[in-house]
């Protein structure tokens, strides 16, 4: 923060690909050590620019057929994900998310966001794990750092390459 006559000014950075994806590697981590499991093992950074999803960042076991199945795994999160009133930093879980269809999405800036999966348990599942509440505090602390921090990324951006 910075401030001038009197008057405080948030100086925003704009985070880049690769500290998005640093920073999302340690929510993963963190959310895994809280819980005693894993709470999320798919993590997908997908662009929507241009009204074509591309994925810019995934993590988990479904790498080829990711994007194939989106449209089907969006399935209860469908309503939220077109609601224009979420902005950068805001997200959503979806209660009765089951198999491949996506538990929680995360908006990282305009036609960006972050998608969460657990491939195996549903999210009511998961929820019922006394340590859930714990879990939850590395994510929120990277919507809050989202928030403050949106990120840019041009249509040139690399799309994520399997390794």
């Amino acid at each position: 923060m910075a401030t001038r006559a009197g008057i405080r000014l948030a100086l925003h950075h704009r985070m880049t690909f690769e500290e998005i994806c640093g920073a999302i590697k340690a929510c993963a981590s963190q959310m895994n050590s809280r819980y005693g499991g894993v709470v999320f093992d798919e993590w997908a950074m997908v662009s929507l620019e241009r009204n074509r999803a591309r994925i810019l960042f995934y993590t988990g076991p479904r790498n080829d057929d990711f994007l194939k199945h989106f449209v089907s795994d969006l399935g209860a999160l469908r309503t939220a994900w077109l609601d224009a009133s979420y902005g950068v930093g805001d997200f959503e879980f979806a209660r009765h998310g089951v198999g491949t269809g996506f538990e929680a999405f995360l908006v990282l800036g305009p036609g960006l966001y972050l998608i969460c999966n657990n491939t195996v348990q549903s999210m009511d599942s998961i929820g019922k794990n006394p340590r859930w509440l714990g879990a939850q505090v590395p994510f929120v602390e990277l919507a809050e750092k989202v928030r403050a921090n949106p990120l840019a990324v041009s249509w040139e951006t690399r799309i994520f390459t399997k390794p």
